[in-house]
């Protein structure tokens, strides 16, 4: 992030581009009290200054054949950063595996959030490559019964 201060302007983009990508300048200009130009230029300030990330869409797993959500933690042998990296690269290469959180204050050293479409191709992920990965120490499985939440947009109040 630079330096640049957002005013209440550019919050208001971001929450409406985080809600709807989708939706025209003219439509975002009409929304925040601006006019095209000066909306589109800010809408491309605050791309070039990385306060967007990337545009994407939203599927549901459950519609695309991907109603399992796993919550995997997993303990490695050792933490050095060879081996941090190593186990990174290859579960980046899993495409089954959504996220990955490097984290502190559990036996575990990562979390990861895997989607499979049944428990079949979860044991199949677990037992032929999960668990193959060079210094892999233990693995925990938590299958998710439900997301009571699951928000894609973040609250920006403390940026006032």
């Amino acid at each position: 992030m630079t330096g640049h201060k957002l005013d209440r302007i550019d919050r208001r983009i971001l929450e409406l581009l985080q809600q709807d990508a989708r939706l025209s300048v003219a439509d975002i200009a009409d929304r925040v009290g601006l006019s095209a130009t000066p909306c589109s230029r800010r809408i491309k300030r605050l791309e070039e200054e990385g306060f967007v990330a990337r545009q994407v869409v939203i599927l549901d797993p459950a519609r695309i054949g991907l109603p399992m959500t796993v919550l995997v933690h997993i303990s490695l042998e050792a933490q050095t950063q060879e081996r941090l990296s190593s186990f990174e690269r290859t579960i980046g290469e899993m495409p089954e595996v959504m996220e990955c959180y490097l984290i502190t204050g559990s036996t575990a050293d990562y979390v990861l959030k895997v989607v499979v479409p049944d428990l079949d191709h979860y044991q199949q992920l677990l037992l032929n490559r999960l668990t193959s990965i060079d210094g892999v120490r233990s693995i925990i499985s938590n299958f998710v019964l439900r997301q009571p939440i699951n928000r894609t947009d973040y609250a920006l109040d403390h940026l006032a």
